[in-house]
């Protein structure tokens, strides 16, 4: 990397090989000649004087890429499309004559696209079930543990730590269903020509309308798809970009959303991201424990829901059968946008993989909070015991305000159960009302619902990826 050159953080910190490779031009060009060579062989299986040799002779230079004449070209021609069909066929003279025969630039360019967009999604979805395997697991693990529920940031009524987990993963699951959708439903472009009339083909066929419908079908199926467009302009509509970047943001919009709970459950010091024994949080504050991982999780989701609006805009401002301005923005936000969530998606692994929760400060925090919630357990017990339902609430009412001064003006612990004890018109000890602050009793159905949910909607599934739920992540500073 030159120091004194511009580098996407992208590329340097924080996505995978992987995705990096799905973007990068030794993938699109050598896409390019994989689809010039299904268009050839679909001609010549259709009738058109195209020899084995020259197909022979293109799908042995698929790898054989000289991206400087690339590069002279382009800068002679000012068109990529045009320069690359000169390098190819400067490789492969004999098949020189019909590369690109009757296609325009959309032919590679749209649908390299798709298949990139596919292959992304096929991606970031199996990163998404990894991190749904690693929260599936720890909301198990924890599916038992009382710990208290927040409704507007204050204290409401107690869940568990497993049951708080299974929120993420319910959004998780719709993500995944968005995914799921936008993979299955992806449409190949096809072979379509200038405007999207199949002209070019038609001509080359001699009219033959039934051999241009199956050319777009041949080359289809030879490219791995099912599904293609039977109406496109020059490009194929990019509602489909639409589509994509939506299914993108969603995933990103669930990720922000349990990074930030993970960062106010360290702030609580209730649950924390991993912590690396050489790790710094302040170079200021030694003490310091900063959510890094999950801070920088909301941070590139920011990105990823932004670049969301850039099709919206895009689609809705082309005109007619094409506008080229939807190539340079498209060239950024598509690529970003799985480059940043495919790095979130790692992250949010780690986190996963390795979160840490500390039981004693969860219960701590319960039994602070407990007396107010056992409140009305409480009541209905002394009303067994003689006592007047509309008498005891007042009691309760009064005794409540009283600790709860006491808890926040002098920052002193809850008494409010030994001041019901203590009360004359309460017929309970204070044993008897321990006896009722079991936290166990409080969480409802929440083990229950965890159990359901984890064995009857997310192990099914996860099953079909049950061998690709390890991720080797690497996370750079």
């Amino acid at each position: 990397m030159d120091p004194k050159t511009y580098s996407n953080p992208l590329n340097e910190r924080y996505a995978s090989e992987e995705m990096l490779y799905i973007f990068s031009p030794h993938k699109k060009f050598t896409t390019w000649r994989k689809l010039w060579i299904a268009l050839a062989e679909s001609e010549k299986e259709l009738g058109l004087e195209i020899t084995d040799e020259q197909i022979s002779e293109m799908k042995d230079n698929i790898e054989n890429i000289d991206f400087d004449y690339a590069k002279e070209m382009e800068r002679k021609f000012r068109h990529d499309v045009m320069a690359h069909v000169h390098t190819y066929g400067k490789a492969c003279p004999k098949a020189m004559p019909i590369i690109h025969l009757g296609a325009t630039s959309a032919y590679v360019g749209d649908n390299t696209d798709v298949i990139v967009l596919r292959e992304g999604m096929q991606v970031i979805r199996r990163k998404l079930a990894a991190v749904m395997n690693n929260l599936a697991r720890f909301a198990m693990e924890h599916k038992s543990m009382p710990a208290l529920g927040f409704t507007h940031f204050q204290p409401a009524q107690l869940t568990t730590v497993g049951k708080r987990a299974c929120l993420w993963l319910q959004d998780m699951m719709l993500d995944f269903e968005a995914l799921d959708f936008a993979i299955d439903n992806i449409r190949f472009r096809g072979v379509k020509g200038t405007t999207g009339t199949q002209a070019s083909f038609l001509h080359l066929f001699g009219g033959d309308h039934d051999k241009v419908r199956m050319l777009d079908r041949l080359v289809t199926d030879k490219m791995g798809f099912d599904k293609f467009l039977t109406i496109t302009g020059q490009t194929y509509t990019r509602k489909q970009d639409t589509r994509v970047l939506s299914a993108l943001a969603s995933v990103a919009e669930t990720a922000h959303k349990m990074a930030t709970d993970i960062r106010l459950l360290a702030n609580l010091k209730e649950v924390e991201e991993p912590f690396e024994k050489n790790q710094i949080g302040s170079s200021a504050m030694a003490y310091k424990r900063n959510p890094m991982r999950s801070e920088r999780v909301c941070s590139l989701a920011r990105h990823v829901i932004t670049l969301s609006m850039n099709p919206y805009m895009t689609h809705s401002t082309q005109w007619f059968e094409r506008t080229l301005d939807d190539s340079a923005n498209r060239r950024i936000s598509n690529s970003e946008a799985f480059l940043t969530l495919d790095a979130i998606l790692e992250l949010l692994y780690n986190i996963t993989d390795g979160m840490v929760v500390y039981e004693k400060m969860i219960h701590k925090r319960v039994m602070e909070e407990l007396p107010f919630m056992a409140t009305e357990n409480i009541i209905m017990e002394s009303v067994k015991r003689g006592g007047d339902r509309q008498e005891l609430h007042e009691i309760v009412r009064q005794c409540s305000m009283e600790a709860a001064k006491q808890v926040k003006m002098e920052g002193l612990e809850n008494d409010l159960l030994d001041r019901l004890a203590a009360h004359e018109d309460v017929p309970l000890t204070k044993d008897e009302i321990d006896e009722l602050l079991d936290p166990v009793k409080f969480v409802g159905r929440a083990p229950e619902q965890t159990t359901e949910f984890i064995n009857e909607e997310v192990k099914p599934v996860l099953e079909c990826f049950k061998d690709e739920l390890k991720l080797d992540v690497d996370i750079k500073v």
